[in-house]
C-alpha cells in the first residue's frame, strides 16, 4: 500500500500524555503519514503542545477541536477523519506510546478487505509517572529494558512488543468483534464511509467502539490481528467515569440486533455543521 496514513490520536486535557505520544510518532521509521489530533474539547494548553510540536514531528500535523460537552470520542474522531488527507486511518489513543516501526508495520499489514486490531501493554502508575515528570523515553528501550520494567511489575506483559511473522494465523476470527479497541486500529477511509464512520450517539465511556467494528463486519470487512507486530505502550490514568455505560450498551444491543450498517449520527451528521 504506498497511499498516505492519517494517524489519528484522540486526546482530552492530557497535555503531558500527548507530548510523549508526540514524540513517539516523531521517531517513525515511516515518513508518509500524517498526524491529525482529534481533541475533545481540551483546554488551550493541548493547542500549545500541538503547535511546539508542528515544526519537530517531521510529518504533517493537525489539530481538530470542538467544544467540551462532555466525553464524545465517536464524534470528534469522525471530525477528524473529515480533516484527514490519508487513504488510510489508524487510530491511536493520546496515551498511547508508539514503538519506532508502528506506521511502518500499519502500513505493511494494510489490506484490502481488511481492518486492523492491534493491543497494548499496559504501563504501571508509578513507571507512568516517572515517564512524564522525568521525560524518559520508553519508545526507544530494547526488549531487555521492558523485560526488566515487566520483571518490577511496572508492565503488566511484554508479548505484544515482540515482533512475529504470524501470516494467514492474523486471519482467524475474522468475523470476531469482541476485544477490539479503538486505540489502537487501523482501517480504509473508504470502508469507514460505507459506515458512515463512528456513531455520535454514544456519548460518555464505552461500547462505540464495538458498534463501529461490528458494523465494519457487516459491511464485509473482515477482522486481522496485529498482535505481536503494532503493540503500543499504555500510559496509567484513573478509571474513567462510567454512568453513561448502561444506555451504551443498550445502544450496541439494539446494533446486534439488526442489520443496520450505518450509524445513527455518523460522518454524515456533520454536514453542513460547523468544523
Amino acid at each position: 500500500m504506498a497511499e498516505l496514513i492519517s494517524v489519528i490520536v484522540t486526546t482530552y486535557n492530557r497535555e503531558d500524555a500527548l507530548e510523549a505520544v508526540l514524540r513517539s510518532l516523531a521517531r517513525q521509521t515511516e515518513k508518509q503519514f500524517e498526524v491529525v489530533v482529534a481533541d475533545d474539547g481540551s483546554r488551550p494548553t493541548t493547542a500549545t503542545v500541538i503547535a511546539a510540536w508542528t515544526s519537530r514531528i517531521g510529518v504533517p500535523l493537525r489539530h481538530v477541536w470542538h467544544e467540551d460537552r462532555g466525553f464524545r470520542p465517536a464524534e470528534i474522531r469522525n471530525r477528524a477523519i473529515r480533516a484527514c488527507a490519508g487513504a488510510y486511518c489508524v487510530f491511536l489513543d493520546g496515551d498511547c506510546i508508539t514503538q519506532p516501526d508502528f506506521v511502518a508495520v500499519h502500513r505493511g499489514l494494510a489490506e484490502p478487505g481488511y481492518f486492523v486490531t492491534g493491543n497494548r501493554v499496559l504501563i504501571s502508575r508509578a513507571l507512568s509517572e516517572r515517564i512524564l515528570a522525568a521525560g524518559f523515553e520508553p519508545e526507544s528501550w530494547g526488549l531487555k529494558q521492558h523485560l526488566a520494567q515487566w520483571w518490577r511489575r511496572d508492565l503488566n506483559r511484554v508479548a505484544p512488543l515482540v515482533g512475529l511473522a504470524l501470516g494467514p494465523l492474523r486471519k482467524l476470527g475474522g468475523r470476531r468483534w469482541q476485544g477490539a479497541r479503538s486505540c489502537n486500529m487501523a482501517c480504509f477511509r473508504a470502508d469507514l464511509e460505507r459506515i458512515d464512520g463512528f456513531d455520535a450517539a454514544f456519548t460518555g465511556w464505552g461500547r462505540e467502539d464495538s458498534d463501529f467494528v461490528v458494523r465494519l463486519i457487516r459491511s464485509g470487512v473482515r477482522r486481522k490481528d496485529g498482535r505481536f507486530a503494532t503493540g503500543v505502550l499504555h500510559l496509567w490514568h484513573p478509571d474513567s467515569e462510567r454512568s453513561q455505560l448502561p444506555d451504551n450498551q443498550a445502544r450496541l444491543e439494539l446494533t446486534l440486533h439488526s442489520d443496520r450498517l450505518r450509524a445513527v449520527r455518523g460522518l454524515s451528521a456533520l454536514d453542513g455543521m460547523p468544523t
